[in-house]
């Protein structure tokens, strides 16, 4: 039902539960304003991402900008972030579900991450119910009981809370302002200020938050024009929203010093966002045929451009007073105690690499790996700022150094299950989904499509000596779709269909798509 507001926003999505007092008039009029005031050269923003990437497929690659080489060699810090950032050595993350919410808070970990982007299938209830379970939480009058009867309350001491609006690129089509859809980024992140921030302060604590999939310094601007502005519009201290940016793009990677520049008085640190930056140097070299990585697991932090781009970022954010964090931990309990030992080993491993190299902090995708990585960084300082890695030396073609490895048909097969299983649970509202071990979302999703898609494009050679084919993509995909088609029953068959077609068309498009959500987004049935 379509119902106009006296803000001039449209509400398209049906009611849920509890949308009054999240979308009042006072917040759609924000919302619309954020929306007049951003949304044009956010979509200049998105444009020149386009040109770039037309530039990129023309054989040139990413590289430091000559423009804005006095921002490198110049000396400037960053405003020093607050108090409650400062020990940041354990983040848990996930999805904005009310159980969630709770458990991440109560985790044991310094911080906890609330997802509107990766984690989240973006529903018009997950939006709208994650608003309010984290209005709820913020004044710590959340609870949650499960349909067994067991009660979830918080904690006397809890985590930190920091929240991931959506991307970029990301729309809200359920919100239309001049008939067009809003920006999911300033949906998610405008309607969390305007109802917890005053409050957040007032606990002595304030609106954090992490920046998904930037792509530029400029990008990074545009957001700082939305903070300023956030702050004089609801009288908000300047400089009270503080960010961590996720540096899950490859072109980032290059404009680190730029980025923490154009926020530095909202700035609190930079994140190695392994997993989407994994998927986007495919897509961002997708026509390079120098560029075509083995298996997914063998693609690890130590080796290649994942070391070379984490190194940077330490040295990076430590020269700039800014927080370093590590990568996600996907791992999740295993009921085989053998298997269990051998996945938490794999986490201590990597996060040693982590806190020897400089790291301030780490990420975990499950509270049982909380201890884990708390004993990694339990013998390290709050935090490691003073640990400058003047040692490090990083050039453009370490950044672009794909590791050696093979390429397998179990990588192949893996890579369209997992894809498959996760658009599944994705179009059914899921976007947090445990598969194989690992806790998956829409980034690992993106590199299993985007991977077969390389694969495909370039002819890659598996170690058997064959080589990758359309003919022998459609016929995996087919085979691993029944069998997944014939372990499950019901309505749900039917979302199983419509992911493997949908994967099926993303990896043996001639071109690639630039981002799984948006076609699964107009595939999303669920409101």
């Amino acid at each position: 039902m379509t119902r106009d507001t006296t803000s001039s926003a449209v509400l398209t999505g049906p009611d849920v539960p509890g949308q009054g007092e999240i979308l009042t008039q006072d917040a759609l009029a924000l919302i619309t304003d954020l929306t007049r005031r951003f949304r044009p050269e956010l979509e200049q923003l998105l444009s020149a991402r386009l040109d770039r990437q037309a530039r990129w497929d023309a054989g040139d690659a990413p590289d430091f900008l000559p423009d804005t080489a006095h921002i490198r060699t110049s000396e400037w810090r960053i405003s020093p972030p607050p108090a409650p950032l400062q020990d940041r050595r354990v983040e848990i993350t996930g999805p904005v579900d009310r159980k969630m919410v709770i458990n991440g808070l109560n985790s044991g970990a310094q911080m906890f991450m609330a997802d509107f982007e990766d984690a989240n299938a973006p529903t018009w209830s997950n939006q709208i119910a994650g608003q309010i379970n984290l209005r709820d939480a913020v004044r710590r009058q959340i609870t949650f009981t499960s349909p067994e009867g067991k009660a979830y309350r918080l904690n006397e001491r809890t985590a930190t809370l920091l929240v991931r609006p959506r991307g970029l690129h990301l729309p809200e089509r359920h919100v239309l302002v001049d008939g067009a859809p809003v920006p999911g980024s300033l949906f998610d992140l405008g309607l969390f200020v305007f109802h917890n921030a005053a409050e957040q302060l007032r606990r002595g604590l304030g609106p954090y938050f992490y920046l998904p999939k930037l792509q530029s310094h400029l990008e990074a601007r545009w957001w700082n024009t939305v903070f300023v502005y956030l702050e004089e519009r609801l009288a908000l201290p300047a400089g009270s929203i503080r960010v961590t940016v996720l540096i899950e793009t490859l072109p980032a990677a290059f404009e680190m010093d730029e980025i923490l520049y154009e926020l530095r008085e909202h700035m609190a640190g930079l994140n190695c966002g392994r997993w989407d930056y994994i998927f986007n140097a495919i897509k961002t070299l997708r026509t390079h045929a120098d560029f075509v990585l083995p298996d997914r697991s063998q693609v690890t932090m130590d080796k290649g451009f994942l070391r070379a781009y984490s190194q940077l970022l330490i040295k990076t954010c430590h020269r700039r007073g800014a927080h370093a964090m590590g990568g996600m931990a996907a791992q999740i309990p295993l009921k085989d105690p053998a298997a269990n030992e051998a996945a938490f080993a794999k986490v201590r491993a990597d996060k040693l690499r982590e806190v020897t190299d400089g790291h301030d902090g780490t990420w975990v995708a499950h509270p049982a790996l909380v201890p884990v990585a708390q004993d990694i960084f339990a013998n390290a300082a709050p935090n490691q700022l003073p640990r400058l890695r003047e040692d490090v030396t990083v050039t453009r073609d370490m950044l672009l150094a794909c590791p050696d490895g093979t390429r397998t048909e179990h990588g192949l097969r893996h890579n369209i299950r997992v894809g498959t299983q996760y658009l599944h649970a994705w179009l059914q509202g899921s976007g947090c989904v445990p598969l194989y071990g690992l806790m998956e979302d829409a980034a690992t999703a993106e590199i299993s499509r985007t991977q077969v898609w390389q694969w495909l494009h370039h002819g890659a050679r598996l170690d058997d000596g064959r080589v990758v084919t359309r003919e022998m993509v459609t016929t995996i995909i087919a085979e691993e779709h029944a069998a997944l088609r014939a372990a499950t029953d019901g309505g749900s068959r039917t979302a199983f269909d419509a992911a493997a077609a949908l994967f099926a068309q993303l990896s043996t498009a001639d071109t690639l798509e630039d981002f799984l959500t948006l076609p699964a987004y107009r595939a999303l049935a669920i409101p």
